[in-house]
């Protein structure tokens, strides 16, 4: 006795008749077009078993109705984009989505190498340095006068120089005497500490901070012998090419404060009027 050979589903006998294996079982034709087919997206129709069965993101079309979706013409093989729901040739797709490059106004293909700068694109091979004329690519840029500069040509062209150093100045920066200068480089003339955003004098042109200033120039006060910088306000008593703190000018015997007072001198002594009556 022959042993049966029939469709999985419907039963019928499949010999000398076309087949297809699923999962190790076999179907007619039919039973299998109906049960596991795809609808085409285009036409609506079962994708057959003896057609070629196109896909993309779980969506089916005939090898025939895979085409774009605005000039018709066949994706097959090529390369294609997809915009809502509709897929689209990239000649299609650049026509009617693409960005326009900024500088010679043809279309950014998709897929090519683009720039962006304040909602504006750009080929990578047209963002160039308007002084050089060099593709910036992915380096540094200073935009001026709607134009952009590769930073060793901005600084070049525009960048003010300091003083101290000759270099550009690129950010922030200090002006002294109408002249610029970078933070890192306006520094006091004796400890060369950075003065940027301390409280600095000047002598003969050059800037000092307080410190050394008072160290270098400033007279010593006769009581306490530290320097009187006379700067900020501070007041000081000045008694034949002496001077003292206002809180150092004081009665030598009984300390009194002689600000504002009368007083008497012995030698290099200064006296209240009641510790010098005996003189």
């Amino acid at each position: 006795m022959t042993e049966r050979f029939d469709c999985h589903y419907c039963k019928e006998s499949l010999f000398g008749k076309k087949y297809i294996l699923r999962e190790d079982s076999p179907y007619c034709v039919k039973c299998y077009e109906n049960l596991y087919s795809n609808t085409c997206e285009e036409c609506k129709k079962p994708i057959g078993a003896d057609c070629k069965d196109l896909s993309y993101k779980d969506r089916h079309w005939h090898e025939t109705c895979f085409h774009c979706f605005q000039c018709k013409n066949s994706l097959v093989d090529k390369p294609f984009a997809a915009k809502e729901e509709h897929l689209l040739c990239t000649d299609c797709y650049s026509n009617e989505y693409s960005s326009k490059c900024n500088e010679c106004k043809k279309t950014i293909m998709p897929g090519t190498r683009k720039m962006e700068y304040k909602g504006n694109s750009w080929h990578e091979t047209c963002f160039i340095c308007y002084r050089c004329q060099q593709p910036i690519g992915t380096k540094s840029f200073i935009p001026k006068d709607n134009q952009n500069f590769c930073v060793p040509c901005y600084e070049k062209q525009f960048a003010m120089q300091c003083v101290q150093c000759k270099k550009a100045i690129t950010t922030g920066g200090v002006t002294y005497r109408e002249q610029p200068w970078h933070k890192e480089c306006f520094v006091c003339t004796g400890c060369k500490k950075q003065l940027s955003g301390q409280r600095f004098t000047s002598r003969d042109e050059f800037a000092y901070c307080l410190s050394c200033f008072c160290n270098l120039y400033a007279k010593k006060c006769a009581g306490c012998t530290n320097p009187i910088s006379g700067l900020g306000g501070t007041k000081y008593i000045s008694f034949e090419e002496r001077q003292w703190h206002n809180d150092c000018f004081n009665c030598k015997k009984c300390s009194l404060s002689l600000v504002g007072r009368g007083f008497l001198t012995e030698r290099d002594d200064i006296l209240c009027p009641e510790c010098g009556k005996d003189i």
